[in-house]
C-alpha cells in the first residue's frame, strides 16, 4: 500500500463515526514509532509536521524519510502540514509530497481568510491534495504558531459560507478546544460540530485533543470529528521517556545512545496504538484484524 489521500482516509472514518490519530512528529525517530505503532494497531494514521519542524528538519530531508518509511506500508497513512500561515512553506510542502496542508489564515479577515484558502485549494488540487480549513483560530501557542487569545466564534451561516466557497476537504471549527496543555477539563460544544455536519456534511478535525477524555472522545466522534490531533502528547511522551532514559543511563554509566531512541522509539509507538484504540480507529485498515 502507498500512501492514501486525507479524503480517502477521513471519508471512512466520517462514514463509520470513528476517529483517526493525526500526530505531530519532530523528528524521524517519532516518524518512525507512528508509523510502527498504526501497523501494529492497523489503524490508519496522519502523520503531522508543523512548520517549526519543517524549517528545523528540512523539507527535502523530511520528505526522503517520509518516502523511505512508507515504502510498502499496509495501513492507509498520509503525510500532512499543520497550522500553516506561510504560503512559501506551505507551495514548498506540496511540491515535496506532503498529502494535505492546513492553511492557517484564522488570524485574517474572514473575507482575506477566504480568498487566500480559495487559491490554496486550487493548488493544492493541482497536486492531488486535500486542503484543512480554519476561519477561528484554535487558543494556544503551539510551535510558535497561533495566539492564547479565546477566539470569537463565526455564525453557521459564515461557516457555511465558507466550506461552499473554499471547497475545503476538512474544518477545523473552534468548540472550546485548545492546544497545549490543559488545566482542567474543558467544556467543548458539541453541538457545533453536529449542527455543521447537518447543514454541510464535511469531516471535522479536532484539534487539542491531548488531554481530552475518553468520553470527550466518543462524543465528538459520534457527531463528525473524524480526525483527531495529537501534538502535546507526543512531546510529553518523547521528553520523559528520554529524560527517565538519560537517568537510567547516569545511574548505571552505561551511555549506549542506540538503547535510548529504541526505548523512547517504542513508548511514542505505543501511544499511538492506545490512541488508535480509544479513537476507533484499530484495525480499520483494510485486511486488518
Amino acid at each position: 500500500m502507498t500512501t492514501t489521500s486525507l479524503s480517502t482516509i477521513l471519508d471512512d472514518a466520517f462514514s463509520n463515526r470513528y476517529g483517526v490519530p493525526a500526530i505531530n512528529v519532530v523528528n524521524d525517530l517519532t516518524m518512525e514509532a507512528v508509523l510502527r505503532g498504526a501497523v501494529q494497531a492497523g489503524s490508519p494514521v496522519i502523520v503531522q509536521t508543523s512548520v517549526k519542524t519543517v524549517r528545523s528538519v528540512g523539507v527535502d530531508v523530511l520528505a526522503a524519510m517520509w518516502r523511505a518509511m512508507t515504502e510498502g506500508i499496509d495501513v492507509p497513512v498520509c503525510l500532512h502540514l499543520d497550522h500553516c500561515p506561510d504560503r512559501e512553506v506551505l507551495s514548498e510542502c506540496l511540491r515535496a509530497g506532503w498529502n494535505s496542508v492546513l492553511f492557517d489564515a484564522s488570524l485574517l479577515p474572514i473575507e482575506e481568510n477566504l480568498r487566500q484558502t480559495i487559491e490554496v485549494v486550487a493548488e493544492a488540487r493541482r497536486y492531488g491534495a486535500n486542503v484543512e480549513g480554519e476561519i477561528e483560530h484554535i487558543q494556544g501557542v503551539e510551535d510558535g504558531v497561533g495566539s492564547d487569545e479565546a477566539s470569537a466564534q463565526h455564525s453557521l451561516d459564515v461557516t457555511l459560507d465558507f466550506l461552499r466557497r473554499t471547497e475545503v476537504d476538512v474544518f477545523a471549527p473552534a468548540i472550546g478546544n485548545a492546544h497545549g496543555a490543559y488545566t482542567r477539563t474543558p467544556t467543548l460544544d458539541g453541538d457545533r460540530v453536529s449542527a455543521i455536519v447537518a447543514a454541510h456534511p464535511i469531516p471535522i478535525a479536532l484539534h487539542g485533543g491531548s488531554g481530552l477524555t475518553d468520553e470527550q472522545f466518543r462524543d465528538l466522534i459520534s457527531r463528525g470529528c473524524a480526525k483527531v490531533n495529537i501534538s502535546t502528547a507526543l512531546k510529553t511522551t518523547f521528553m520523559r521517556s528520554s529524560l527517565r532514559e538519560l537517568r537510567r543511563a547516569e545511574e548505571t554509566d552505561r551511555w549506549d545512545p542506540p538503547s535510548v531512541f529504541r526505548s523512547v522509539g517504542d513508548d511514542v509507538a505505543a501511544l499511538t496504538v492506545q490512541l488508535a484504540e480509544i479513537l476507533g480507529s484499530a484495525e480499520r485498515a483494510p485486511g486488518a484484524g
